[in-house]
């Protein structure tokens, strides 16, 4: 059967979903049409053919890396198929040329994602201000920062609490020009808010898909520039990152050789064995997003939350959200009110959002209609009348 093809606030694509209203894209997004029959088919493929269905999909991960270059405006062969943000993270804590006194400079609210693997990595990690209001000043505290010699600035491009979008071109502009490497946690931005790594002068970027990019869980991607790969220290290297590494299970291939270099390519953080059907699902959520165009997802998510905010703040909502937008809108709930209390009047009455960190946040995606808005004001006037 063939597929509809995607349009910006058409749920065709994902005809089983529960909610009447979904936005909770932040957090996981729901699997589509797509997603669904691309997985299945892999594994009707490997219930066939057990380990020969290996060689078909193959493919598949390198037009994924295709795509991924295509999303943040970088090479192929910089990029690295991993498992998830977290794992793109630890990968340049570990592997990263550190120096004694060196200094990861990060930003309060960051998520820990973001923060746990810079400090298992015995380095002094310092936490920048960063104030949960609608326009908080960066730049200024930042340079002050650097001045006093920073290694590596570790930042999420999206704020997961507030959807603050950060400045990733000022902030790589900065970091150039004081000789920082720029790390960015790209989670709550890829696939809804344009990013370019080249532009910006990032170094590091590291993604998981089962956010905005509408994949599945336990499957990402690690950016390295050009510059950095031969400087890393390849200390999670496995049997998968040494030059040639499957030729010793082939006929007429080198013998077993433990002494082969490891590669000087981004894919050496690849050690092991991937996650093909993580690998497939964001293939094919991926082709999606390219045909719409982030651009046009952004500005369609905007004009959704533009709407939902007045309403919300009518209501007497109090919004963070911030004039540098995302796909997020998070808002502290009316005097009195229990956070979870609305979270879970919602709920019942079919819209699904989160609530990180004391925040009540609104997260919808392209297949997310502006009609549903009124359908979200009207369940929250229900839970604000009952006590009427």
């Amino acid at each position: 059967m063939t597929l509809p093809s995607p349009r910006l606030g058409e749920r065709a694509l994902f005809p089983h979903l529960e909610a009447r209203a979904y936005l909770a894209h932040a957090a996981i997004s729901p699997a589509s049409r797509c997603v669904q029959e691309a997985t299945a088919a892999v594994l009707d493929s490997y219930a066939r053919r057990g380990g020969g269905a290996l060689l078909e999909w193959l493919p598949v991960r390198e037009r994924l890396r295709q795509r991924l270059a295509r999303l943040i405006h970088c090479r192929t062969e910089d990029l690295a198929l991993v498992s998830n943000t977290t794992q793109g993270v630890l990968d340049i804590a570990l592997c990263f040329p550190w120096n004694p006194g060196d200094r990861v400079l990060t930003f309060q609210g960051e998520f820990p994602a973001n923060v746990t693997p810079w400090k298992q990595a015995g380095v002094e990690v310092s936490f920048l201000p960063l104030p949960r209001v609608r326009n908080p000043e960066i730049l200024s505290g930042l340079e002050a920062e650097l001045e006093r010699k920073v290694r590596l600035v570790a930042v999420s491009a999206v704020q997961f609490q507030t959807g603050l979008t950060m400045p990733l071109d000022e902030i790589g502009a900065l970091c150039r020009q004081y000789g920082a490497a720029l790390f960015v946690d790209a989670i709550q931005a890829a696939g809804v808010v344009p990013l370019d790594v080249q532009a910006a002068g990032v170094d590091f970027l590291a993604c998981g898909s089962h956010k905005w990019l509408m994949g599945t869980e336990g499957a990402g991607f690690l950016y390295v520039s050009p510059e950095w790969v031969e400087r890393l220290r390849p200390r999670v290297a496995g049997w998968l990152s040494h030059e040639d590494p499957l030729a010793f299970l082939f006929p007429g291939g080198a013998g077993l050789d433990y002494e082969r270099p490891i590669r000087k390519r981004a894919d050496f953080l690849e050690p092991g064995t991937g996650n093909l059907l993580g690998h497939v699902a964001l293939e094919a959520s991926l082709a999606l997003i390219e045909q719409l165009g982030v651009p046009a997802i952004h500005a369609h998510v905007g004009a959704y939350l533009d709407a939902l905010e007045q309403g919300l703040e009518r209501r007497g909502f109090a919004s963070l959200r911030s004039a540098r937008r995302s796909g997020i809108l998070s808002v502290l709930p009316p005097s009195g009110w229990s956070l979870a209390d609305l979270h879970r009047g919602l709920a019942r009455r079919g819209v699904v959002c989160s609530t990180p960190d004391g925040l009540l946040r609104f997260a919808p995606h392209w297949p997310n209609h502006r009609d549903e808005v009124p359908f979200v004001l009207a369940a929250v006037d229900e839970i604000l009348g009952e006590r009427l």
